[in-house]
């Protein structure tokens, strides 16, 4: 495994972390303790310290739950977590921006996580005008100050919302997280330069394009999950004919695509980190040889 800086955090971060926005069963599986377990288990054995997460992700903070059981019998040291926060599932999904509604969430992801301090507390894609809320910056401040929270991030929304990113070191965030991948690179025109300008890290998610950039799906794939299946069939289509040309194009022969895939983000020297999901401690190893792919 290799690690970079992740901007101004000071952390070192594995190239490859866990997305775990599965863990919360919205990609057509559910998952139990012990396969959470299997899948850290192997990222760790694999050098992978970064697991990226959010309140939202599943009801009553599921994902979080599962990473906190783990944790809890694991060394808390050796792990980086990166969560989020502005909305939340308890009996129904709903967005949660006001300062009492953030502070009662980051005590509740402390609970879940069970740990004393969240790495990396992003904005979570909001709308600016919740994010021009001064008092939300103010109160997270001292959440840093009393210790709950080591680093504050911002995951923007739209991977060309320049404006929140160029105000990241004014709110003392020290890292911005953006949708980039191979099918979409909007971050490379204005994002990527900010972030340099700032020396902020940058943790690259959907790194696989959802799933089109892993290499299993063809054209004419039907998706089952909540996330890819109320999309419009052309154009589904249309990525999965592109993800086509390019493994015939672009990817060396005898190197898996999805790996090819991360790589390719990580050959941008402002990303920090990618992010993909993975159902399996074989999803973990395929992602985790990324790390060791060099791209011309």
């Amino acid at each position: 495994m290799k690690y970079r800086r992740l901007g101004k955090t000071e952390l070192n971060v594995s190239v490859v972390g866990v997305g775990t926005w599965q863990f919360g069963g919205d990609w057509g599986k559910d998952y139990t303790q012990n396969e959470v377990d299997a899948i850290l288990y192997r990222a760790k054995e694999l050098g992978i310290n970064l697991i990226d997460t959010a309140e939202c992700y599943g009801p009553h903070h599921m994902s979080e739950s599962f990473i906190g059981d783990f944790i809890a019998r694991d060394r808390r040291e050796d792990w980086v977590i990166a969560s989020k926060f502005g909305h939340q599932w308890h009996d129904h999904w709903e967005h949660a921006w006001s300062v009492e509604q953030i502070r009662i969430q980051l005590d509740e992801s402390l609970k879940a996580l069970r740990t004393d301090y969240i790495d990396l507390y992003q904005f979570h894609s909001g709308p600016d005008e919740v994010f021009n809320n001064d008092d939300l910056w103010t109160m997270l401040d001292k959440q840093v100050q009393a210790g709950k929270i080591r680093n504050l991030g911002i995951s923007i929304g739209s991977n060309d919302n320049l404006y929140q990113t160029s105000k990241a070191t004014e709110l003392n965030a020290k890292a911005i997280q953006v949708v980039y991948n191979r099918l979409d690179r909007t971050p490379e025109e204005r994002v990527f330069p900010s972030c340099a300008e700032q020396d902020l890290g940058v943790l690259a998610r959907v790194p696989l394009a959802s799933g089109y950039l892993s290499g299993k799906y063809k054209p004419g794939a039907v998706f089952e999950d909540n996330v890819r299946k109320g999309r419009q069939r052309e154009e589904i289509d249309e990525k999965l004919k592109l993800v086509l040309q390019i493994q015939q194009n672009e990817v060396p022969e005898g190197v898996g695509m999805a790996e090819w895939a991360l790589a390719w983000c990580l050959k941008n020297p402002a990303v920090s980190c990618v992010i993909p999901g993975c159902k399996s401690p074989e999803q973990v190893e395929a992602n985790a040889r990324a790390a060791d792919l060099e791209l011309n």
